[in-house]
């Protein structure tokens, strides 16, 4: 089992930066895919960043250039440095945790991020 933990949702002015933060703790091993999904109202949960144990990372094209996620592999945590926010990207936040050999998956609780114009 895999615990995951989110931070750092709030609500923020267009423009602004948030930071949100994923801390795992469990039964850890690589190798891995741990990322960010968000959900908006009635819209489907779509991936918005994810880094592997092995180090590639992917976004999806709406926060390139805007957004950074970062991981800690030492202390199993997750980070997601948005920038540039805009109100598109109010949405729940998820962390996801995948482990590719288990075929195993968790997910947190969800923060929210809201961003006003």
């Amino acid at each position: 089992q895999v615990q995951l933990v989110e931070s750092g949702g709030g609500l923020v002015q267009s423009g602004g930066s948030l930071r949100l933060s994923c801390a795992a703790s469990g039964s850890i091993y690589k190798p891995w895919v741990m990322g960010w999904f968000r959900q908006a109202p009635g819209k489907q949960r779509e991936m918005v960043a994810k880094i592997t144990s092995g180090g590639n990372i992917n976004y999806s094209d709406s926060v390139k250039g805007r957004f950074t996620i970062s991981g800690d592999n030492a202390q199993n945590t997750l980070h997601l440095q948005m920038n540039s926010l805009n109100p598109e990207d109010t949405a729940v936040y998820y962390c996801n945790m995948y482990f590719l050999f288990r075929g195993d998956a968790y997910w947190g609780q969800g923060t929210q991020v809201t961003v006003s114009s």
